[in-house]
């Protein structure tokens, strides 16, 4: 399964953005409201510039205290995006998201965020295909031919 099969599986294709600059605890405050565990920091809301995440405002509070929720996002933000693009293989994906232990990938095509996928979405995915599989296979085992 590609990319681009995940993300039109998805209910909710947008990916969520701020601006650097924004406060953490706006992005807190959007984390929290949308029920999600990321946003993307982005100056237009197409090219990803980092990528805030739940467990780096816990870092960030961690070491510096609740002062830290008045800098801005790109202090705090992981610049090294690990992206992927909309023909690459979910299980390819999956392995990254796993030896990297991060959950969140933004989908780049011509350097421009086209989604964002999560692990959970990879996950959910793979498990729908190998379900679909084991039916054919079960099906044909069964057959009287």
């Amino acid at each position: 399964m590609q990319v681009q099969h995940i993300l039109k599986s998805k209910a909710d294709d947008g990916v969520v953005t701020v601006a650097p600059g924004t406060a953490l605890k706006d992005a807190a405050k959007i984390l929290a409201e949308r029920r999600i565990g990321t946003v993307v920091v982005s100056e237009d809301g197409e090219t990803a510039l980092g990528i805030l995440s739940e467990r780096d405002i816990v870092r960030c509070l961690a070491q510096k205290g609740a002062a830290c929720l008045d800098e801005g996002v790109e202090v705090y933000m992981t610049r090294e995006l690990q992206t992927c693009g909309r023909f690459d293989a979910g299980d390819e994906v999956l392995a990254r998201m796993t030896e990297g232990r991060f959950r969140h990938m933004p989908v780049i095509e011509d350097g421009k965020m086209i989604g964002l996928i999560t692990i959970g979405d990879t996950v959910k995915a793979r498990l729908s295909e190998l379900s679909m599989e084991k039916d054919a296979l079960e099906g044909m085992i069964t057959n009287n031919w």
